[in-house]
């Protein structure tokens, strides 16, 4: 099949190939400006507003994409080159796609580039919700302190030079300013990354800046601007070349930059937005007055049986989640783990069955044409394990409870991080504190608790005398026996 160009001239050639925009696009302003345009938020706050621009009396709830960083220089590249089209690909459960064009992209900026540019279509009156996926590490919170990391080199420069920020706090700092010298009316900024609260986590670190930024703004944000927490909820994984290359052969478009994702979906928002919302509930989102139960249940289960399986998965040599997960000892565990740790600190779940859920887990994640990337999975922990794992190990030591499942995930955490796999292959570490994690793993060879003097990663746990005796012994016997035979162990036993 001849391969065509995606771009806003070319859509009316793949109406025979794919799904696509039946609306107008030229006629969609951006209501909507989303900071961190990757893979999760093309598959699915994007995809959700391309759904509703569907129903006629919505074309002011287009998006305009915002690239942060210097190095998403690539996807804004893509995006402009397309004219903010891109293809969405669902790998459902039996092989077969579904192949879907997404529209609702119809502005995108390139923030180092054009910083004012960035921070004048932020305060623009259209606009009347800012959403983010800046993953969990761009909240610069200090798990230690539980306070704003002023540290930070890039906080620095953004105090120092206000006009060309380099964080979301100091492009947000600067068009609130816009906002209220303009005396126009407040906003509603919307976090969609994987951080429990993570509404009322935006607003302490915003005002945290402001505070010392800009003091005179602090009052007119708590009276203006609104935030409202989510939990989101699809597994995509990183695009890979050989699917932009299948998409061609198979469809003939011609994708610099398409996103594969899993059927599954979900979207649970706090209905509190000051300037209006799109009716996202009419394409499957949910509006509900606290979302606190769902995203404690999802970061709990969904983001930390990840890090288990990536952890886990990693050392014994795979690369993928589906392999990990379908290894019947790992599988074991990770049910284990969910059953008899994380289930009875998640408290009252109304209306959810949580044996469902579970279950469906189990099913996403043994999705063999999904192959979710294991070095995706643990990009990052140093900030994930904090908001995903430790929170159950605390909740279990408050009640005297079961958490030996959670010390052995740390255990083998802190040997992964020596970098080299059970078979002896380095392992490919993508995280912010990976010199400092290897240091620390060094150290741990002599003495294991001392990885645990991360206080930034594990808070006081150092200080859990039973916590700390259980790591030792998982740790101990994974540099002994490997991890799987310390599965098949544990998994009789607990």
């Amino acid at each position: 099949m001849e391969s065509i160009k995606l771009n806003a001239q070319n859509l009316h050639k793949f109406t025979d190939r794919a799904a696509v925009p039946k609306y107008d696009r030229t006629k969609v302003k951006a209501g909507i400006i989303h900071v961190g345009i990757g893979g999760f938020h093309r598959a699915h706050q994007a995809f959700y507003t391309d759904q509703l621009l569907h129903t006629k009396g919505n074309e002011n709830w287009g998006i305009c994409g915002v690239a942060l960083l210097n190095f998403d220089d690539r996807i804004y590249k893509t995006l402009k080159e397309q004219d903010g089209l891109y293809t969405l690909i669902v790998k459902e459960l039996d092989g077969s796609l579904t192949t879907t064009i997404i529209g609702s992209i119809v502005e995108y900026l390139f923030a180092p580039e054009n910083p004012k540019a960035v921070i004048e279509k932020m305060a623009d009156a259209s606009v009347k919700i800012i959403s983010l996926t800046i993953t969990e590490g761009g909240y610069n919170y200090n798990e230690a302190t539980k306070q704003f990391d002023f540290k930070n080199p890039s906080i620095q420069h953004d105090l120092e030079n206000p006009s060309h920020p380099k964080t979301i706090f100091g492009y947000l700092t600067q068009a609130l300013k816009l906002r209220k010298d303009g005396n126009l009316k407040g906003l509603s900024i919307q976090s969609c990354d994987n951080i429990q609260g993570n509404g009322h986590m935006t607003q302490k670190m915003l005002l945290s800046y402001v505070e010392k930024a800009a003091p005179d703004l602090v009052e007119w944000i708590q009276l203006n601007i609104s935030f409202p927490n989510s939990m989101v909820d699809r597994i995509t994984p990183a695009t890979l070349p050989k699917e932009i290359e299948s998409l061609k052969e198979t469809s003939g478009i011609d994708d610099a930059w398409p996103v594969v994702c899993e059927p599954f979906k979900q979207w649970v928002i706090e209905d509190d937005f000051v300037a209006g919302r799109p009716a996202w509930e009419t394409v499957g989102a949910q509006f509900v007055a606290d979302v606190a139960p769902y995203e404690k249940m999802k970061l709990s289960l969904l983001n930390a049986g990840h890090s288990v399986l990536g952890i886990l998965g990693a050392l014994i040599g795979y690369t993928t989640i589906d392999e990990t997960v379908n290894n019947k000892n790992i599988r074991a565990f990770l049910n284990r783990y969910m059953d008899t740790e994380v289930t009875p600190v998640l408290g009252d779940l109304e209306g959810i069955n949580l044996k469902n859920y579970k279950h469906s887990l189990l099913q996403r994640f043994g999705n063999i044409y999904i192959k979710d990337q294991i070095d995706r999975i643990c990009s990052e922990s140093s900030v994930k394990i904090p908001i995903f794992i430790v929170p159950t190990i605390k909740s279990q030591l408050k009640q005297h409870g079961n958490f030996n499942s959670a010390a052995f995930v740390i255990a083998a955490w802190a040997i992964y991080s020596l970098g080299i796999d059970e078979k002896g292959n380095p392992l490919n570490i993508k995280d912010a504190m990976a010199d400092i994690l290897y240091e620390k793993a060094k150290e741990a060879k002599e003495k294991p608790a001392l990885f645990l003097e991360l206080e930034t990663v594990f808070d006081n746990l150092k200080e859990s005398a039973v916590f700390v005796k259980a790591y030792t012994k998982a740790y101990q016997e994974i540099m002994k026996n490997g991890v799987e035979e310390c599965l098949i162990a544990h998994n009789s036993t607990v």
